[in-house]
């Protein structure tokens, strides 16, 4: 089963790996730091602007508009050619806008660190090692260029699915293993230390209740 949106999370729970294992420095980092080429604009993104859909990011995510960003991504198949194209529209920080740019980018900052693609790097950090009963794939742009959708498009079955869920249960602790910091985890899940209205932080989507003391996690699909 294709997850669609739900892949962004994943993509969160990779950069949190990366940067437990200092691969990654920190989420304050500027982009720029790890995608030179993205010097056209970005140098006042961070990586936290990215996972909280706050970079200012030019980006038309309407999905019934076929000459819009996100089918581009979706169907072309040079991502990295649409990437390079993104422009910043507005100051990083001010504005919550979901726009799909935001975990590409995400995506392609972890494989630069980590030297190794987000299916390789998903297979040695995480899947091997939750129980998942089944092979999963990461869907990529074309044959020819092989970039993997960080925005989308992690397949695999229901159950498999379930298990990424369990880990972020149990703050990233499967039997004993720590698999990502409980530090990441609570980090990605504090809707106290949000800037768009309690709604969205580090590629999770959240609802809060009135009192702010409880949060319930869903993903947008």
């Amino acid at each position: 089963v294709p997850s669609f949106s739900v892949a962004k999370s994943f993509v969160s729970l990779l950069v949190g790996i990366a940067i437990d294992e200092g691969a990654i420095d920190g989420v304050n980092d500027p982009i720029t730091k790890y995608l030179p080429e993205m010097r056209n604009g970005f140098e006042k993104v961070t990586i936290r602007h990215l996972l909280d859909m706050q970079s200012g990011v030019k980006f038309n995510e309407g999905y019934i508009n076929p000459f819009g960003d996100v089918a581009k991504f979706y169907y072309g198949t040079n991502l990295r050619k649409y990437v390079r194209k993104m422009k910043i529209a507005k100051e990083p920080g001010e504005v919550f806008e979901y726009k799909s740019g935001n975990p590409q980018l995400l995506g392609m900052i972890v494989e630069r660190a980590v030297h190794k693609n987000l299916a390789e790097y998903m297979e040695e950090k995480v899947w091997k090692y939750i129980g998942s009963e089944h092979d999963a794939s990461w869907s990529v742009d074309s044959k020819r260029h092989k970039e993997i959708k960080a925005f989308c498009c992690f397949n695999a079955t229901t159950m498999d699915f379930a298990k990424i869920g369990r880990l972020y249960l149990n703050k990233g602790n499967w039997n004993g293993r720590q698999i990502v910091s409980k530090s990441w985890v609570e980090q990605s899940l504090d809707v106290n230390d949000l800037k768009n209205y309690g709604i969205y932080s580090y590629q999770w989507w959240h609802t809060v209740d009135d009192s702010r003391q409880r949060v319930s996690i869903r993903n947008k699909t």
